[in-house]
């Protein structure tokens, strides 16, 4: 009864390293793909779209930032420049949204790589916090008033435009959380 056994086990090994080698041969062929389910980094470039992708489905965003003419306050350049990061990744690039009004929407436009060199604080917006609080606020433990009174969340920009639309800068803050990401690494 046990030499079967020992046979099966055997063959069953020889298969998987056949099947082994033969599936490194492939891989060695294909181009790099990433992991299935891989989560981006948090704040790097390829986070940077999908926050995007995030924004322009989040109604809160897309209308109220109309309403308030917050997504007209641009200077003549058509769209305004957020500049966003996590305190701990110091040399780390930033990731960028740009939002525009666009068939009568606040739309974000872009999201990726830092693009604008040059931010001007009476329309575009710079922030960061640590990763642990980033994730406290995308997970709606707090507010951005909270977060701006306790020092958790720093920004750089139009603070009485800001205080104007807390409403969508908690949306804004939420979408944050709702994005997968990998916190694990700093974006590079």
């Amino acid at each position: 009864m046990q030499r079967p056994y020992k046979i099966s086990a055997q063959m069953g090994a020889l298969l998987i390293a056949f099947a082994g080698i033969a599936s490194a041969e492939e891989k060695a062929d294909a181009p790099a793909a990433p992991e299935a389910g891989a989560k981006p980094v948090f704040m790097s470039a390829e986070w940077g779209k999908l926050a995007c992708d995030a924004w322009n489905a989040d109604p809160v965003l897309t209308t109220k930032l109309v309403e308030s003419e917050w997504v007209d306050n641009h200077g003549g350049r058509g769209f305004k420049v957020m500049q966003i990061y996590r305190t701990e990744c110091k040399d780390s690039p930033r990731v960028e949204m740009r939002v525009s009004k666009k068939d009568g929407k606040a739309t974000c436009v872009y999201g990726g790589k830092v693009e604008t060199t040059k931010l001007d604080s009476s329309y575009d917006y710079t922030m960061f916090a640590t990763t642990q609080r980033w994730g406290e606020m995308g997970r709606g433990e707090y507010g951005p008033m909270k977060a701006m009174f306790l020092g958790r969340l720093e920004f750089d920009g139009p603070m009485f435009e800001a205080m104007g639309n807390m409403g969508p800068f908690e949306s804004f803050l939420l979408l944050t959380g709702k994005v997968a990401t990998d916190t694990s690494s700093c974006p590079k």
